[in-house]
């Protein structure tokens, strides 16, 4: 990012949305709209050519899904983190959009502010999730064993996982490299038997509540 700017890609397939978003976006210094695809295919096109930082995605578009977005989007552009911002979707919808490599997810009614609060913490290498996804997210059984089996570090990484916490900030945070703790980051989700780290964090965060 020459300019320092966060550039954003724009995926929904009302136009009312797209135009709302793209003046909210223009008015703040530190993010530019690169583009707005009004379909899961120009998304996937845009996403190539231009290679956003982060790409505002909703789950109901034609031709392709977001879901099917997210799936292929590594191979357009392995930069570029997704944020779903979307109506209610229910617990498969989200399973999937995380399982697919989502950063984070947000309905439309979020706050405008809070939107952009988002898109900065997912560009910043976190995890954001809405509440109410947390409540609807369906955590495999063998979890809670799995979670008895982490060494004690495993236990710190989790909880500075599940506080939102990029690999870097990990490493910092423990005074580790960060080859070592994406080795730890492994071996967690391994145990916990979950596909991927945000899951992990919802876990750890729905065993902190209990």
């Amino acid at each position: 990012m020459s300019s320092g700017q966060i550039r954003v890609l724009i995926a929904d397939d009302h136009p009312v949305v797209r135009q709302g978003i793209a003046v909210l976006l223009s008015v703040q210094d530190d993010m530019i709209v690169t583009g707005e695809a009004a379909d899961g295919e120009e998304a996937l096109r845009l996403a190539g050519e231009l290679r956003p930082d982060v790409v505002l995605l909703d789950l109901k578009l034609p031709v392709l899904d977001g879901v099917e977005v997210l799936r292929r989007l590594p191979e357009r552009s392995d930069r570029t983190r997704a944020l779903v911002l979307t109506s209610a979707a229910d617990k498969a919808q989200v399973a999937l959009a995380l399982q697919a490599g989502a950063a984070g997810f947000l309905f439309k009614d979020v706050d405008p502010d809070a939107l952009v609060r988002a898109i900065r913490s997912v560009h910043d290498g976190h995890t954001l999730l809405a509440a109410e996804v947390t409540d609807v997210l369906a955590v495999r059984s063998g979890a809670a064993s799995g979670l008895a089996a982490l060494t004690g570090r495993e236990r710190e990484v989790l909880a500075l996982l599940a506080d939102g916490q990029s690999n870097r900030e990990i490493a910092r945070a423990l005074r580790v490299a960060e080859k070592t703790v994406k080795t730890h980051v492994s071996s967690v989700l391994a145990k916990l038997g979950v596909a991927d780290r945000t899951q992990a964090a919802v876990l750890a965060v729905r065993q902190g509540r209990g």
